[in-house]
């Protein structure tokens, strides 16, 4: 039986570039490795992506596993899942790590399948056992009103992480690793989609997912004129303006905009809750921000039992008042 040694990880690109969840999953990777003292390898997949491969390496991987092939183009469930089964079976690694992205939830699960083991999704934290060596896999349970912690018996173990959950390395130049090509092997008649058409998601100022400030409004915000404040103080911070469903259903923003379990899950690094109630579905998109700060008439709304700083009141009265001091002390 062959000996399943490694992490690896599946790296995602954008317009030519690592995406930011590739190089967050690297940084993790990297302390699995190290942890378990074995390799970290990336997995680049794609049309033109040779050259990342050293990018992935300067980013802490030791191996870089690349399949370049017209084909790949762009994601399609058949050829993406066809090529990373060769090249999990050929690399045999004991982790593989995928972003929990529109391709990396496509992807693992399916590709759990074929492994004929399990896949765990959105984890916010990732461990190794220092006992068994498993992974210990923390994700968010019951609508994000609990974490639990999941351990795969099975290899390889197969882990989705939430954007922005981990750190990414500082980039290091003079690492040197070995770049391995992989050919796709792929038949086109096996690839039973295809793209007919990309249509960019239009965004004014910065994309929710990438911004380090959110600040977001629910049901209680009453009108798109009222969401127009909270854009200022948005673009006050450098941040973006997020919601819950029902002032996406209304229209006062972009259903891009929506935050939660059927929206967009973010983690920004200051989450600012305003005029929402803190419902378990909304909560499981923002959970992992690193300090969320509410504003909220009730007193015994759900938001405060997940905020660290909280202002009881009307945020018609505190948001302005919260903003003015804002601009005072950007202004000093």
């Amino acid at each position: 039986m062959a000996e399943y040694k490694g992490v690896m990880v599946f790296c995602e690109a954008t317009e030519g570039k690592l995406a930011a969840i590739a190089t967050e999953l690297l940084g993790c990777g990297r302390k699995l490795a190290d942890d378990l003292g074995q390799e970290l390898s990336a997995v680049l997949v794609g049309s033109g992506i040779s050259g990342l491969a050293q990018e992935a390496i300067a980013f802490g991987a030791d191996k870089a596993y690349v399949v370049d092939d017209t084909l790949l183009q762009d994601y399609q469930t058949d050829s993406y899942v066809s090529v990373m089964e060769k090249v999990v079976k050929q690399v045999i690694p004991q982790i593989l790590l995928l972003g929990q992205t529109s391709i990396g939830r496509d992807l693992a699960p399916r590709l759990a399948f074929r492994l004929n083991t399990a896949a765990s999704m959105g984890c916010l934290e990732l461990a190794i056992d220092p006992e068994s060596k498993l992974l210990l896999q923390t994700k968010p349970v019951y609508g994000g009103n609990a974490q639990a912690v999941f351990i795969c018996e099975s290899y390889p173990q197969i882990a989705t992480v939430r954007a922005k959950a981990m750190a990414p390395l500082e980039r290091d130049e003079s690492r040197q690793g070995e770049v391995i090509t992989v050919d796709a092997g792929l038949d086109p008649s096996a690839i039973r989609t295809k793209v007919l058409e990309k249509v960019p998601e239009e965004v004014a100022g910065i994309r929710l997912e990438d911004a380090e400030v959110v600040v977001s409004g629910g049901r209680g915000i009453g009108s798109a004129e009222g969401f127009e404040q909270l854009e200022e103080l948005a673009r006050m911070l450098k941040g973006a303006v997020g919601a819950t469903r029902p002032p996406c259903d209304n229209d006062w923003v972009p259903a891009g905009a929506q935050v939660g379990l059927t929206g967009k899950i973010i983690a920004p690094e200051l989450y600012i809750a305003v005029a929402l109630s803190g419902s378990s579905q909304h909560m499981s998109g923002c959970s992992g921000s690193k300090t969320i700060v509410a504003i909220n008439k009730d007193p015994e709304a759900n938001i405060f039992r997940e905020a660290r700083f909280g202002v009881v009141g009307d945020w018609k009265k505190a948001l302005p008042a919260f903003a003015e001091k804002v601009k005072e002390l950007l202004a000093g």
